[in-house]
């Protein structure tokens, strides 16, 4: 089997290379893999000038690069931002950056940020009110997600997410954003602030959940607790990416250093030369039953939110095998 590198560098040829119709984390963490990705590999082609003509129309203008009808996910499509001026040395990307974390606000009940509790905005929040306290020092960016993290109640006793109140239900992509969404926001939460213990605390027990429901292959189903539905591409990617994260900064212990194996290698098993892909759920909102999760259609090929999330995957997992 190829290396973690490896695999970055053929996903970052297939996955990272467009921002159209509208800003979305799922072209946005693209882009971000492939800047992580060269960082890694300073010698390989600098990817930083194709990504600047890429977001050029977004970034020239913030002040018109949302519509009314966009939300969170497509203001997570800006989570390149911080990591293109460290490339660049242009620091009108962190104008873009703050513009867009200043959408989360001002209060939990008085943004964009669903009363219902959609996992997808653990995500969503933590990959840019993260980034903004980074590339500022403005507390209310990381106070604002903490409230956010700590509010959310719909972590069950077995350890899993529900989608949302209204979806009671263990979906696979759903539990895999949450555990995204609290290792994004622990990599940038300061190791005093008031909520990081209680953050931890949770993000272990959501891992635990997780891991007693690890396929065999190392892959995770599109409904967590239901081995029957399928192996679920961009769960296991998400999940993998969040051990890895945790391990490479040391808050999780070497035990779980299995487990990322194993779903590493599930991943990589299901990734082609061609970065098509195997079972990607599509894009899902909150459904009204436990059936429609099960039922829910998957994609084989080239995606660009399974790409993503592998990409980035990939770079982490050679981040940790590196040992930086």
């Amino acid at each position: 089997m190829k290396s973690p590198i490896e695999y970055a560098t053929s996903l970052g040829t297939h996955y990272g290379n467009k921002l159209e119709r509208s800003v979305v984390y799922t072209q946005g963490v693209s882009l971000s893999g492939r800047l992580r990705l060269h960082e890694l590999l300073p010698e390989s082609l600098d990817p930083s000038g194709e990504i600047v003509q890429i977001v050029a129309e977004y970034a020239n203008d913030p002040s018109n690069i949302f519509t009314k009808n966009d939300g969170t996910a497509n203001y997570a499509g800006v989570c390149w931002a911080d990591e293109l001026v460290e490339s660049t040395g242009d620091e009108k990307y962190l104008e873009l950056l703050e513009a867009t974390a200043n959408r989360f606000g001002p209060t939990i009940t008085e943004g964009p940020l669903d009363p219902d509790i959609r996992v997808e905005d653990f995500f969503f929040a933590a990959t840019i009110l993260g980034r903004a306290f980074q590339i500022t020092g403005n507390s209310k960016h990381i106070d604002l997600l903490a409230g956010f993290l700590v509010s959310a109640d719909t972590l069950q006793p077995n350890g899993l997410w529900w989608h949302c109140k209204a979806s009671p239900f263990f979906w696979g992509r759903g539990n895999a954003f949450a555990t995204l969404g609290f290792a994004e926001a622990l990599t940038y939460l300061p190791e005093n602030h008031p909520s990081r213990a209680e953050l931890m605390h949770t993000h272990i027990l959501h891992l635990e959940g997780l891991a007693h429901h690890q396929d065999d292959s190392g892959m995770w189903h599109q409904v967590i607790d239901l081995s029957e539905t399928y192996l679920e591409f961009s769960a296991t990617a998400m999940i993998g990416y969040s051990i890895a994260r945790g391990l490479r900064e040391g808050w999780l212990d070497d035990e779980w250093r299995t487990i990322v194996d194993k779903a590493w290698n599930g991943i990589a098993q299901r990734i082609t030369e061609k970065g098509e892909l195997e079972h990607v759920c599509i894009g899902t909102g909150p459904l009204a039953t436990l059936d429609e999760y099960i039922n829910r259609p998957f994609n084989d090929g080239l995606d660009d939110r399974g790409g993503a999330m592998a990409l980035w995957f990939a770079v982490e997992m050679a981040r940790l095998e590196a040992g930086v």
